[in-house]
């Protein structure tokens, strides 16, 4: 029996901004839980299989780049999921949000004048009960690491 082909295998992730973009050879476009892995089977947007296998695990960024054995580079895309956006009158209220959001360790995204969290029923009323503009849609989710998290 012969054995399957080897899969190119991404070993080491860079920062947005730290790797050679323009040579990009593909793409993988994930969900907020699926970029933060160590070893795992992708598949690229156009259908090439990348096995990830990273020394350690670490969150994996919009934008950021997957170096693969054989010279080349994956770039990391956030999916669009559902979420909410939550504004307010002034910066004060959405810092108070905010508060409310890590009491109920909800992973937030700040955006200019929002605060944008996974579309939950629950925490969507507990926004508007606190006076927030809600709006849901499909988005990216790329919320902040938390103040313990490194690399």
């Amino acid at each position: 029996m012969t054995p399957p082909p080897r899969l190119p295998r991404a070993a080491r992730a860079a920062a947005a901004g730290r790797w050679p973009a323009a040579e990009a050879r593909g793409r993988v476009t994930l969900a907020w839980d699926d970029r933060h892995r160590r070893r795992l089977r992708l598949a690229t947007d156009g259908g090439e299989a990348v096995l990830l296998d990273l020394e350690r695990a670490r969150v994996l960024r919009d934008g950021d780049g997957l170096a693969l054995d054989d010279g080349g580079w994956i770039a990391v895309a956030a999916a669009p999921e559902p979420v909410a956006e939550a504004r307010g009158p002034d910066p004060l209220f959405l810092a108070r949000l905010a508060w409310h959001l890590g009491n109920r360790h909800v992973p937030a995204q700040f955006l200019d004048g929002a605060l944008r969290f996974r579309d939950d029923p629950v925490i969507v009323d507990m926004a508007v009960r606190l006076g927030a503009r809600v709006a849901r849609m499909e988005a990216p989710f790329d919320p902040e690491p938390g103040a313990y998290r490194h690399g």
